[in-house]
């Protein structure tokens, strides 16, 4: 059976588990489309968190980041996974406490306003739109790739998938559908990276291998790249040139941004008790760490055969370069998604992978000859990648295609339900229409689904950005609008509705008002008057990915300063922020 039809075939058959599970599963009530429930077991909700938050940007573009980035994409490692721990001590059990279906309506409550929780809700519907579209560039790539199709038909078939399970299912489904997509990701992840690092350090563990010797040789994996990359003209891979400033705020931004995502917080409303929302948290951080902890040894051993493959001889000369004529199949069939390219500048019929860029590295261009860059290579498909240039066998390439395509869809199912029950639950029957029947407040809230998956679809088309990148920019999003109010709200009683209001404004616009500035997030068409390369106009030489930290803290002031300025709040409000702040076993 050849790499297609076994593709079609392991990547058909999780479809067809995460439909029937689907069906199965289908939601009756709102309250099993909103929280399945509050019937899910402890441990399956750690595997559907774990599923959750390892989306697209986790499987498919961090270990590229590292691949290319080395040091500087440690910033990612530290901010998502201390950002869960913060969400898991500081702010699940205190919601869960508090028992409603969504942050929305926690945030209408608390500051027992109407225009507050409004608010809220188009601070996560911007989160949640952002977030997503960097989950369907994901979908795009692996489907443009693995089932030879164009990218458009590919989002197409993730929508339609996307559509039976989420739209049916809710979030009961959307769980136990999470649950088979952890398995499938996490097995996916780890297999691939254990046979290349058995290939390339004789060690089986990716972990172990990471700080191993090169097969063969006294050389360490790490001391290996170093040496190839520098004689490449690229900067050491073991060393950070990123200012110290902004590495500090991408890696608190994703941290805080983490604890401010609503599809994340929704997971801890799906157990029947505070008691149980810590130990799924507990089980969800485990489950976790199982990728996190791969993902370094993935990245560096993806460079190092990238390298390898294109530079099979001396390298830093151009006598070792690659003939494109004899170009490897795996090459062959990423440059026919547009992902890979090639542009022989210099007609020598070789590829160049140098980096003309370093001005010392250019100025001994008369000693080798010309040393341009002719190759590029999308760093998002280097996980997908990466089995194909390790020459694994087609079963292993086909098993990454599915985990890629289940990673990528179950968080943008958690998305677009969160999406839906926050213009079904807390605007139709918060605001709109409170009468409106349970039958159908469900109706609404599948058309809102099926709506916002038709965004979401359209998003994918033209991201602003490589995965990665714009799930950064989600996070900081929600680090400057929305975590301020949830910790404000839980930890300080004398901020009041002004306070909340005002922060949650002035933290989204300058935020979303300074990544749009510099990176043209949505309005590519307005274009950045700097360029999104020039950093020396960046506030702080702090990055857009960083940014949020600054709105962040323009939140809290503002909404500290306001709050104090004006009445506050009932002393009802008092009695409900105490009953949260102790979190019991129900």
């Amino acid at each position: 059976m050849d790499l297609k039809a076994l593709t079609y075939l392991v990547v058909g058959t999780t479809f067809v588990i995460y439909i029937a599970i689907a069906i199965w599963s289908r939601a009756a009530t709102t309250g099993e489309f909103y929280i399945a429930g509050k019937s899910v077991s402890p441990l399956a909700n750690g595997m559907a968190t774990a599923a959750d938050w390892m989306s697209a940007a986790s499987f498919i573009s961090m270990a590229g980041l590292i691949a290319f980035s080395g040091y500087d994409a440690s910033v990612y490692l530290m901010g998502w996974t201390g950002g869960y721990v913060l969400l898991a001590l500081f702010i699940a059990p205190y919601l869960r406490k508090f028992g409603k279906f969504t942050v929305p309506e926690f945030i209408g409550e608390r500051y027992y306003s109407k225009t507050a929780k409004i608010v809220a809700v188009l601070c996560l519907i911007f989160i949640s739109f952002t977030y997503v579209a960097g989950q369907m560039r994901g979908v795009g790539i692996v489907f443009s790739r693995f089932l030879e199709v164009d990218v458009s038909v590919g989002l197409l078939i993730g929508m339609s998938v996307v559509f039976v399970y989420a739209v049916l299912g809710g979030m009961k489904g959307i769980t136990y559908t999470q649950v088979a997509q952890y398995c499938v990701l996490i097995f996916a992840y780890t297999v691939p990276a254990i046979f290349i690092a058995l290939q390339i350090t004789d060690n089986p563990i990716p972990q172990l291998a990471f700080g191993g010797n090169i097969s063969g040789t006294e050389s360490g994996l790490l001391d290996k790249l170093d040496e190839i990359v520098t004689a490449l003209g690229f900067n050491a891979y073991t060393s950070g040139q990123k200012d110290t400033i902004d590495i500090f705020c991408i890696t608190l931004a994703l941290m805080v941004g983490t604890a401010g995502l609503p599809h994340v917080i929704v997971r801890f409303f799906t157990v029947p008790t505070v008691r149980d929302a810590r130990t799924s948290a507990g089980y969800a951080l485990l489950f976790i760490a199982v990728l996190y902890t791969t993902a370094p040894a993935v990245g560096s051993m993806a460079r190092y055969n990238l390298i390898n493959t294109v530079q099979p001889g001396a390298i830093g000369s151009t006598e070792g370069n690659l003939l494109y004529a004899s170009r490897p199949e795996w090459m062959i069939r990423w440059q026919q998604t547009g992902l890979v390219e090639f542009e022989d500048k210099n007609n020598d019929g070789r590829i160049q992978f140098y980096n003309d860029q370093n001005p010392d590295f250019a100025n001994n261009a008369t000693t080798y000859g010309w040393r341009g860059n002719e190759l590029k290579v999308d760093r998002d498909i280097m996980v997908l990648a990466n089995p194909e240039i390790a020459g694994l066998p087609d079963w292993v390439i086909a098993l990454v295609a599915a985990g890629g395509i289940a990673a990528a869809l179950s968080t943008a199912a958690g998305l677009l339900l969160v999406i839906s029950s926050s213009i079904s639950h807390d605007l139709v029957k918060g605001l709109i229409n409170p009468e409106i029947s349970e039958k159908n407040e469900l109706i609404v809230g599948r058309c809102a689904a099926a709506i916002a998956i038709l965004i979401a679809g359209y998003l994918g088309f033209d991201p602003p950005g490589w995965v990665a990148e714009v799930v950064a920019f989600a996070f900081g999003l929600a680090a400057a609008s929305l975590f301020p109010v949830i910790f404000l709200g839980i930890f300080y009683k004398r901020i009041n509705k002004y306070g909340a209001i005002s922060g949650m404004v002035t933290g989204l616009l300058f935020t979303y008002g300074y990544i749009e500035y510099f990176k043209g997030l949505f309005l590519k068409w307005m274009g950045s008057p700097w360029g999104e390369n020039v950093t020396s106009n960046w506030l702080f030489s702090i990055s857009p990915e960083g940014i949020g930290v600054i709105g962040m803290l323009l939140n809290i002031i503002v909404a500290v300063v306001v709050s104090h300025s004006t009445s506050k709040p009932p002393e009802k409000i008092y009695d409900l922020v105490d009953r949260i702040r102790v979190p019991r076993s129900n």
